[in-house]
């Protein structure tokens, strides 16, 4: 049930309508005609841009279309009153039977209330986080796979079949960095002194990786030069590492459906293959590039270079995906690794960086939208920084890592529910204060404590009743006389649920997790506005004298529980039912 769909949808009608009496003339777009929530609550229930999108494609005034739409909607028996304001805005106000409407339907559908098919089961990969395989997470990271494992949720939710990927960087120097950086832990499992010179990786967590490489293979690498040992020593290290990702991510609630390795396109043809196709289309050529912006002509030494039109495809330069002396560019595989993604099936693909990948986007929607044909659309969101504090300074780094605060480090100290909130609480392309002091406090402030003291409340109100002989099922509180919600306060809650199932659709087709966070919070400040409201008068208390009475203010409670759940199941986080 989406309130504002129906009400569009009949907005729509009767323009089809004027268009038949020649009110308006034929083959306008409708495509942006929106119903929405007035900014003013106090101009209506709704509002429609209908006469302004359409004043000037049907060269009248707009307030005269406004007029004549008005006259056709007060025909409908739940708009109690079409005015227009301004220019030719036009507000709506609906009847109250509609809006008790809204709490049966959450109360009838549950979980599913809300729940869209925007996505019609189509196939959407949703690949995150994707750090390398050389240690434990990091903070970044921390938000990367919230922001990614909440965008999952919401997809599924509006009717996508999804799936989450992971996308091991597992073919660079880096991982050859890890290998000689467990080798000197492996040493000193053997009792001789490391040497973590510049460039190894310092962190603790490599000595339980060199005390495993000893146990399997004793001492025999101890002697042997580097060429020897570098390969079996970096496949080691690197499943251990992997195995370690794996346990974070579980920490924070993330399970990944699928993990793809970069060092599997390597010796395989793929990347070969992915380049031939480009080159098929006549997208891949010699040439030379024009000097970086801000490199001086002294520091730019020219040179043929494989290259890729980018530009054939929205990118601001073409690209180099081949160098001079042969080897691949860090580009290459990533084009073949879409191009892998692309031939698997999918309708959309949205891949979550960090915000130092901003220089990546232009070119990778180009390789897909040239290897695709068009047909299937790249999102790439940049995740911004996150900053930690506590007790009023910069939180410290991990000695266990050696250079960075670790997912677990944050997920031990915040938990699991209050991470994912919190993470949720900007947009993801916006940096983000993490204060482990303020994400604990129990406050307004705190939206994480707001939204789940809300639902604390709805469930301590859920046992009093039972406590008082009341049947709360949700079935009997669907059949209640919710007329009885009459008080605009009540109505005021009720109109906040009629929101949900548009809030899912626009966050959905958007990508963007955040409003649901947002969301909840604006629906648990009008929950607990009400109840505040009940300590001056008795009327708006959700148990009265009268049992039939209070099953309808309770169906108005349960219903703002069953959204709230759905809407924290979509973020990752657990309903409390009781604050402590």
């Amino acid at each position: 049930m989406n309130l504002f769909a129906d009400i569009r949808a009949t907005v729509l009608t009767a323009l089809t309508e004027m268009q038949a009496e020649g009110t308006l003339p034929g083959g306008l777009d409708f495509a942006a005609v929106a119903v929405e929530p007035p900014r003013d609550a106090a101009h209506g229930d709704m509002a429609t841009n209908a006469a302004m999108v359409l004043a000037k494609p049907a060269g009248q005034p707009p307030r005269a279309i406004a007029d004549a739409l008005a006259a056709k909607l007060l025909a409908d028996p739940r708009i109690t009153a079409a005015d227009v304001a301004g220019p030719g805005f036009l507000n709506l106000r609906l009847a109250a039977d509609i809006w008790q409407g809204v709490i049966k339907a959450a109360l009838t559908m549950s979980t599913d209330f809300g729940r869209a098919d925007l996505g019609k089961g189509r196939s959407v990969n949703v690949e995150f986080v994707s750090a390398n395989p050389t240690g434990p997470m990091h903070v970044g990271h921390v938000r990367g796979a919230v922001v990614g494992d909440a965008l999952a949720n919401l997809l599924a939710f509006a009717g996508w079949d999804v799936t989450r990927e992971y996308y091991i960087n597992d073919g660079g120097a880096q991982v050859d960095v890890l290998a000689r950086s467990a080798f000197e832990r492996y040493r000193e499992a053997h009792g001789l002194e490391p040497e973590i010179r510049e460039g190894l990786y310092p962190g603790d967590y490599l000595v339980p990786v060199g005390e495993a490489l000893k146990d399997t293979y004793g001492d025999t690498l101890l002697d042997r030069p580097e060429q020897d040992w570098l390969a079996d020593v970096r496949e080691f290290a690197t499943q251990r590492m992997m195995q370690m990702i794996r346990e974070d991510l579980a920490s924070l609630g993330v399970s990944m459906d699928l993990y793809s390795s970069e060092k599997a396109l390597y010796g395989t043809g793929k990347i070969e293959a992915a380049i031939q196709t480009l080159k098929d289309m006549d997208l891949i050529y010699e040439g030379v590039l024009e000097p970086p912006k801000g490199k001086e002509p002294e520091d730019w030494e020219p040179r043929e270079q494989t290259l890729f039109r980018s530009t054939a495809h929205g990118d601001d330069v073409d690209r180099p995906v081949q160098k001079s002396d042969g080897s691949w560019t860090y580009f290459a595989p990533d084009i073949a690794y879409h191009f892998d993604k692309v031939q698997r099936g999918y309708d959309q693909l949205i891949d979550i960086f960090g915000a130092d990948h901003g220089g990546y986007v232009k070119r990778m929607k180009a390789a897909v939208s040239a290897l695709s044909g068009g047909r299937v659309p790249l999102d790439i969101k940049l995740v911004q920084l996150v900053k930690l504090w506590k007790n009023g300074e910069p939180f410290k780094m991990s000695k266990r890592a050696g250079t960075f605060v670790t997912l677990r480090d944050v997920v031990e100290l915040a938990g699991t529910d209050v991470t994912r909130f919190i993470m949720l609480t900007r947009k993801n392309d916006v940096a983000l204060d993490f204060d482990f002091d303020k994400v604990l406090e129990q406050s307004k402030d705190n939206p994480v404590f707001y939204v789940q003291y809300a639902n604390a409340r709805v469930n301590s109100i859920l046992r009093k009743a039972v406590e008082n002989g009341v049947d709360v099922s949700d079935a009997t509180l669907a059949a209640a006389d919710l007329s009885k919600l009459d008080h605009v306060a009540e109505i005021a809650v009720a109109k906040k649920l009629a929101e949900w199932p548009r809030l899912v659709e626009i966050a959905a087709r958007g990508n963007e997790p955040h409003r649901v966070a947002f969301y909840l919070y604006e629906l648990a400040s009008d929950l607990h506005g009400l109840w505040n409201r009940g300590n001056d008068d008795v009327s708006l208390r959700f148990l009265q004298d009268d049992t039939a009475t209070s099953q309808a203010k309770i169906a108005l409670v349960r219903a703002v529980g069953v959204v709230i759940c759905s809407g924290l199941g979509i973020l990752g986080v657990t309903p409390v039912e009781e604050m402590r």
